[in-house]
């Protein structure tokens, strides 16, 4: 993990969110329940003078931190009673990888994945061995509610609203939003973050932690390493309006 500068350019009279609505997106979690809750309490209260607005979740809310169950059954509960968005992260993805034999377990437990198998009363430690994986796996299937895995599965990778384009990593320089690889979507970095292109619509995402939240021309970058900062972070988008929310 690194931390980038905090960086603020002009915006765009171009990129807008649609007359009567806000949106505010929220950067990677983590496992943070407690940091999760205190900035829902901060939007619900900054949303009561709004006319329509929406929530979206930019993906990451599981690993490193001590309570990803708790997180991914408050998404849940959130997405099928108030409509909120929850893309998928790079995180969320290495777990699938991993369910899937499509990934090695290794990776994802180095990266976090330790911490979230815990939060399910896992303990990964009695599976750290080679040959163990299919245990592990058998373990997972049996204590994570078949909700939370398929509600990760069915994550999409991106969202737009207005000129906004919502994803968790960003986006490949060149490339039209609606043709936007889904691995580019959760996983690219130092190629779109180094960029100052106009990507056709300005990019809000997480992925790439920062010390503040980076509002640039072409991007938003809201990922304030939660888990170890204790600073969630949020943006909240209206008309041409851009403000930073956080814990």
């Amino acid at each position: 993990m690194f931390f980038s500068r905090f960086r603020v350019t002009a915006r765009p009279a171009i990129y807008r969110i649609p007359d009567g609505v806000r949106v505010y997106a929220v950067g990677d979690i983590h496992g943070r329940y407690d940091l999760m809750c205190a900035l829902l309490d901060k939007i619900e209260h900054d949303r009561r003078d709004a006319v329509s607005s929406q929530i979206v979740f930019l993906g990451d809310y599981i690993d490193r931190g001590p309570d990803s169950r708790r997180v991914i059954e408050a998404l849940i509960t959130g997405a099928d009673r108030d409509g909120w968005i929850c893309l998928k992260g790079n995180h969320e993805a290495m777990w699938l990888g991993a369910l899937d034999r499509s990934q090695p377990w290794d990776g994802w437990l180095a990266n976090g994945g330790v911490e979230t198998l815990f939060s399910y009363g896992i303990s990964a430690r009695g599976f750290s061995m080679a040959g163990r994986e299919d245990g592990l796996r058998e373990a997972v299937l049996a204590s994570v509610p078949g909700e939370h895995i398929a509600f990760i599965r069915q994550r999409p990778t991106s969202h737009a609203v207005g000129g906004y384009f919502f994803c968790h990593a960003g986006i490949r320089p060149g490339v039209p939003l609606s043709q936007q690889a889904p691995d580019d979507l959760m996983w690219i970095r130092d190629l779109f973050v180094d960029s100052r292109l106009d990507h056709g619509g300005r990019i809000v995402h997480g992925h790439t932690p920062a010390i503040e939240p980076e509002v640039l021309a072409n991007r938003i970058n809201v990922d304030t390493g939660a888990y170890l900062t204790g600073r969630l972070t949020c943006v909240a988008l209206e008309g041409d309006r851009v403000r930073i929310i956080h814990t």
